[in-house]
């Protein structure tokens, strides 16, 4: 459930605009002061911390009355105190996440701006840091504590800043509160984003965990970070070297001569399903005459080729075709000999020419 206090700035999550918290209605309705001043009242689930309370502890819940922090502050996971206990799933004991990219005016793509949310489809908190790559270094773009199966928005950016998100990564460890849990090692996934597809209205499509289309890179797949295949050139390149050494090493350098057989035979598959894509529009003449093109192709490539042996392929049928084919022997090419092909092979459905 989504932890709010007062005075945090939230963004609505199913609609437009946001506002400040300024109080409670009961566990599930939250008092939002909206940009005209009007107080609106909002369900809790609906609402998106922007801008959390300055002077408010993390985690505070969202019935608590405003504490300061105390001295002597303990760690940071004993502050987070649960309205009630997270509900948690089968599923949500491996731990699955992503950044999610929406565009804020879907029906003006090559104006509008965008908004990025971080997804915990798992049962752990999470302490996470969300960063992108500049030159040789990295900036962190937010950071912070999520909860158990929530989703959190990140920032707003426009298309000027699309270039800054090419390369990022998040790290993130998980836990359970006051609770034993399984362990989880530390996550540190790098991806490489596409921006062009920022600019596509296709790219963002349907997804699990919003109402709008939006574009989903996972960083995690049930306990498993999603890598991109970063391959560096140089590497690549050492890479081919040892692959050639190693085929060079085991190559011997002076190797016997084997002969192709120049007599090997030929396979010539005739069905008209084999030679075309597709008949429509032709009718049986067509078609027979087709594949009479294409024995004869076959004939004229190999008649220099004396004593070559090829099976043509026609199936046993009616005969139509088999018939066309001992005529098209006969009157053109005389000096080949024609016979069954092995009946243990090809059964009845195949010729041989022997070219003479």
């Amino acid at each position: 459930m989504t932890k709010l206090n007062i005075g945090d700035t939230v963004r609505f999550l199913n609609t437009t605009g946001g506002g400040k918290v300024k109080g409670f209605q009961n566990k599930q309705i939250a008092i939002i002061e909206d940009e005209y001043g009007f107080d609106v009242p909002v369900l809790i689930s609906e609402c998106v911390v922007v801008e959390s309370a300055g002077n408010e502890k993390l985690g505070m819940t969202a019935t608590s009355e405003v504490e300061k922090e105390p001295k002597n502050a303990g760690p940071i996971t004993n502050s987070i105190v649960d309205e009630e206990e997270p509900e948690e799933t089968t599923e949500g004991e491996k731990i699955t996440t992503c950044i999610a990219f929406l565009p804020v005016d879907a029906k003006n793509m090559t104006t509008t701006s965008y908004e990025s949310y971080f997804v915990n489809d798992s049962n752990y908190f999470l302490y996470y840091n969300y960063m992108s790559r500049e030159n040789n270094a990295w900036r962190s773009r937010s950071n912070g504590l999520i909860e158990p199966n929530t989703k959190i928005f990140l920032e707003e950016f426009d298309k000027s800043r699309l270039n800054e998100i090419e390369k990022i990564c998040v790290q993130f460890i998980a836990f359970k509160h006051q609770k034993p849990f399984g362990f989880k090692n530390p996550v540190s996934a790098e991806l490489r984003i596409d921006t062009v597809k920022f600019y596509k209205l296709h790219a963002f499509q349907e997804n699990d965990y919003f109402d709008e289309n939006a574009l989903v890179y996972y960083i995690t797949r049930n306990d498993i970070p999603e890598r991109d295949m970063l391959i560096n050139a140089g590497d690549l390149e050492n890479a081919l070297r040892e692959k050639e050494r190693i085929d060079n090493y085991r190559r011997p350098r002076i190797q016997k001569i084997e002969k192709k057989d120049k007599n090997e035979i030929i396979e010539v598959d005739l069905h008209i399903n084999q030679l075309l894509d597709s008949t429509a529009g032709m009718s049986n003449s067509d078609m027979l005459e087709y594949q009479l093109k294409k024995f004869n192709e076959v004939m004229t490539e190999n008649l220099h080729h004396k004593n070559q042996k090829i099976v043509f392929i026609h199936g046993k049928g009616d005969g139509i075709l088999k018939n066309a084919l001992l005529k098209e022997i006969k009157t053109k090419y005389k000096r080949c000999v024609a016979q069954d092909a092995s009946f243990q092979e090809y059964g009845f459905g195949a010729t041989m020419v022997i070219i003479k």
